[in-house]
């Protein structure tokens, strides 16, 4: 994973911007656009807002790219109170929630609670999304077959556990709800498969395609 972190300060707040992270969601410019405006140098203007209004407005960037440090006070950002598997059409898996991504061998990778997964497996800063699925004309929907996920259960929603497999799936571990058209599906799970290499017939879902077609993680 590669990482360039710029970091802008005012007096309140220091917001920190990874743009290997960012794909453009404009989350930010919609919700502050006297702060973060993409015409002005340097784009993020802190001081131009409050602390609070633009801890609010990061929070709602869905990749993770954009996050703050209060100097006053103590607010943080805290995990939402259930983890939240929501499918991009032709585009990545957005999670929200209390969010691990291990290697295959178990090492912590990031622990975030925002992040946009590829699924095209076309990404240069895998595993996460970095645009290429438009260079590619990628096409998924943003369904699944809900028969392939486990019994639905309401119980804690603890941490989510992503292990990349090597050259493969994301394996994902936890309680999560998965957010499909139309409905919204409970589970509790441990190693269901999630498609990264962008050629699965069952998307999102893995069905060793990655086997045939080359895939490196």
């Amino acid at each position: 994973m590669k990482k360039k972190i710029h970091t802008y300060e005012s007096d309140e707040i220091s917001v920190t911007y990874d743009v290997k992270r960012c794909i453009h969601a404009r989350e930010c410019v919609r919700g502050l656009p006297m702060v973060f405006d993409i015409n002005k140098r340097p784009w993020v203007q802190p001081e131009m807002a409050t602390a609070d209004r633009i801890a609010n407005v990061i929070e709602r960037c869905p990749t993770g790219a954009l996050h703050y440090e209060f100097k006053k006070g103590t607010r943080s950002e805290k995990p939402p109170s259930k983890n939240r598997i929501i499918l991009s059409e032709n585009g990545p898996v957005y999670l929200y929630g209390n969010i691990e991504i291990q290697d295959a061998g178990g090492t912590t990778l990031i622990e975030d609670t925002r992040v946009a997964l590829c699924r095209c497996g076309a990404s240069d800063n895998k595993p996460l999304c970095d645009n290429n699925h438009k260079e590619i004309g990628f096409q998924a929907d943003a369904d699944a077959d809900t028969s392939r996920l486990p019994d639905a259960s309401d119980g804690e929603h603890d941490r989510i556990i992503l292990k990349l497999m090597k050259d493969g799936p994301v394996l994902v571990e936890g309680t999560y709800t998965m957010e499909l058209p139309g409905e919204k599906t409970h589970s509790s799970a441990k190693n269901i498969a999630l498609c990264r290499c962008g050629g699965s017939d069952n998307k999102p879902f893995c069905d060793g395609t990655h086997k045939d077609n080359g895939f490196k993680s």
